[in-house]
C-alpha cells in the first residue's frame, strides 16, 4: 500500500503519528464500563428528579420523550468514541483542531453548566429527609459532601477506576431499590399509562410545566452536555482502540504519572487495520447500547412509574424537589416505614455518586484542553491541572451555597437548559469532525449521519423555543 498521509488536520495542533490500531482483547468483559459509567453518572437529575417530577405532575404521558432523548444520545455518543477510538485524542481535541479554542468554548458551557451544585444539594436533601435535619442543614452537608468528593478524587491512584466502582455500588444499589419497587409499590395502572406513553405524542404537557423543564428533562434523558463528550475521555481511560496508547489519567498525588503526548495518533486504512477497527466499532456499540441506552430507560421508566404509582394527582403537590420527600412518605404509608427509608437513602447515595462523577467529567474536559491546546510544551502534566480544576470547582460550589444558592429543581433546570445548547452546537461539529478528519473507509454516513442532522435540528429548535419563552418572561410577556 502506498504511504498514507494523516488525515487528522494539524494546522492548529501538531500532527499525528501513524500507528497501527491494536487488536481487541480476546476476552471483551474486561473493557465493558464507559458505558456504564455514563448511564450511572447521568442516574442523577434525569432519573431520579426531573423525569419522575414529570410524571409526579402530568402522568406518564410525556415519557416518549425520553425515549427519543435516550436514542438520540446513544447515536452522538457513538460519534463522538468515533473519533476517539479512531486517534486516541478526545472529540474536544478534534474540536480544537478545527479551531483552537472551541475545545475551550466547550470546556466553560461545562463549567457554567456544572458549577452550579444542583446534584449534590439534591443528594443533601434527601440525607435531610433521613435525619429530619431540615431544610437549613441542607447547604452544611452538601458543603460537607463536594469536600468528600474534591478527596475521592484527587488522591484515588487511577481516577477512572476509582469512579467506575463507585458508579458500580450505584447501579447495583439503584437496581435493588427498582427491583423491590416493582414487588411491592409499582400499579398496574402505571404499566398501562406507560404504554400509553410510549405513543409519540401521547401527549405534551403545558403549564403548569414550564418548558424549559421539559427540555431539560430531554437533554438529560441518559446523559447530556459535556458528559456526553466525557465519553472520548472514558474509553481512552479504558484503553478502547487508539486510546490504548494513551497513559490513563492518576492522581498527581498517589498516583504513577507517566509521559505522554499531547496529541494522537492515525491508522493507515489497511486490510487488518480495518478488520481491527470493525471489531472495535461493534463491540463499542453494543457496550453503549446495553449500558448507557438501555440502562438508562429502564431506570427513568420504572422510576417514573413509581413517582406515578405514589404521588400523582395527590393534591398539595410542590412544584418543587420537596416532591421527593411526598413521595417517601407515601411509600412509608403504602408499604412500611422501611421502604421510604431506602428510597431516600438509596437516592441519597446515587446522587451522590452522580455529584462525583460530574465534577469528574468536567474537571477531565478542562485539563485535557487546557494541557493540549494551551500547554502542550510546559512542564505541568494533565494530572496536577485535573487536580487543581476539581479543588476549583469544589470551592467555587462551596461559595455558591454559602451565598444561599441552594435550590436543586431551580439549578437543574438552569444546567439542563445550557446542556441542550452545547449539544446543539457539538453536533454540527460532530459531522464535520467525522467528515473530513477521518480516512473515507470509517467515516460517519447514512442513518448515522442522519441520526447527527436530527440531533442538530431537535435541540436547535429546543434551544430557540427556550430563550423565546425566556425573553418573553423578561419583558413581561405571556
Amino acid at each position: 500500500m502506498a504511504e498514507f498521509t494523516p488525515t487528522v488536520p494539524a494546522r492548529v495542533l501538531p500532527p499525528v503519528t501513524i500507528r497501527d490500531l491494536p487488536d481487541p482483547p480476546s476476552s471483551k468483559w474486561r473493557i465493558i464500563g464507559p458505558g456504564l459509567v455514563g448511564a450511572g453518572v447521568g442516574l442523577a437529575s434525569g432519573e431520579f428528579i426531573l423525569w419522575p417530577y414529570i410524571a409526579s405532575q402530568v402522568g406518564l404521558i410525556f415519557i416518549w420523550g425520553a425515549a427519543i432523548g435516550i436514542l438520540t444520545q446513544w447515536f452522538l455518543n457513538m460519534e463522538i468514541e468515533r473519533y476517539t477510538l479512531a486517534t486516541g485524542e478526545t472529540a474536544l481535541t478534534g474540536f480544537s483542531r478545527m479551531w483552537r479554542h472551541w475545545g475551550l468554548v466547550f470546556v466553560l458551557m461545562t463549567l457554567g453548566s456544572n458549577l452550579w451544585p444542583g446534584w449534590v444539594t439534591s443528594s443533601a436533601t434527601m440525607v435531610s429527609y433521613l435525619t429530619g435535619t431540615g431544610a437549613d442543614s441542607v447547604r452544611w452537608i452538601a458543603i460537607g459532601m463536594l469536600i468528600v468528593i474534591a478527596l475521592g478524587l484527587t488522591l484515588a491512584p487511577v481516577i477512572y477506576t476509582a469512579l467506575e466502582r463507585v458508579i458500580f455500588v450505584k447501579i447495583a444499589l439503584v437496581a435493588t431499590l427498582i427491583l423491590v419497587a416493582i414487588a411491592v409499590a409499582i400499579t398496574a395502572e402505571s404499566w398501562v399509562e406507560l404504554g400509553k406513553g410510549l405513543t409519540v405524542g401521547a401527549g405534551f404537557p403545558v403549564p403548569p410545566l414550564d418548558f424549559a423543564l421539559l427540555m431539560g428533562a430531554i437533554a438529560y434523558a441518559g446523559a447530556g452536555g459535556g458528559q456526553n463528550l466525557c465519553q472520548s475521555n472514558w474509553i481512552r481511560d479504558k484503553g478502547f482502540g487508539m486510546g490504548a496508547y494513551v497513559p490513563r489519567l492518576v492522581s498527581p498525588v498517589t498516583g504513577h504519572e507517566e509521559a505522554a503526548a499531547s496529541t494522537g495518533f492515525q491508522f493507515a486504512p489497511t486490510k487488518e487495520n480495518l478488520a481491527r477497527w470493525r471489531q472495535w466499532w461493534r463491540f463499542a456499540n453494543v457496550e453503549q447500547a446495553w449500558t448507557f441506552a438501555m440502562v438508562s430507560f429502564v431506570t427513568i421508566a420504572l422510576m417514573s412509574m413509581l413517582a406515578y404509582s405514589t404521588v400523582f394527582g395527590k393534591e398539595g403537590l410542590a412544584n418543587s424537589i420537596t416532591f421527593l420527600k411526598a413521595e417517601g412518605e407515601a411509600l412509608q404509608s403504602l408499604v412500611g416505614p422501611w421502604f421510604g427509608v431506602l428510597f431516600w437513602l438509596i437516592g441519597a447515595l446515587a446522587l451522590f455518586a452522580s455529584a462525583m462523577g460530574i465534577v469528574d467529567y468536567t474537571s477531565r474536559l478542562a485539563s485535557d484542553t487546557i494541557k493540549t491546546v494551551y500547554l502542550r510544551d510546559k512542564p505541568m502534566s494533565v494530572n496536577k491541572i485535573y487536580f487543581y480544576t476539581v479543588w476549583a470547582m469544589v470551592l467555587v460550589g462551596i461559595g455558591i451555597l454559602l451565598l444561599g444558592f441552594d435550590q436543586p429543581l431551580l439549578l437543574l433546570v438552569f444546567s439542563a437548559s445550557f446542556a441542550a445548547v452545547m449539544m446543539f452546537v457539538y453536533s454540527i461539529l460532530l459531522i464535520r469532525l467525522n467528515r473530513k478528519a477521518l480516512p473515507e473507509a470509517i467515516r460517519v454516513r447514512s442513518f448515522r449521519l442522519g441520526a447527527l442532522i436530527w440531533s442538530v435540528a431537535f435541540f436547535g429548535t429546543l434551544t430557540v423555543i427556550v430563550v423565546i419563552q425566556q425573553a418573553q418572561k423578561l419583558l413581561g410577556g405571556s
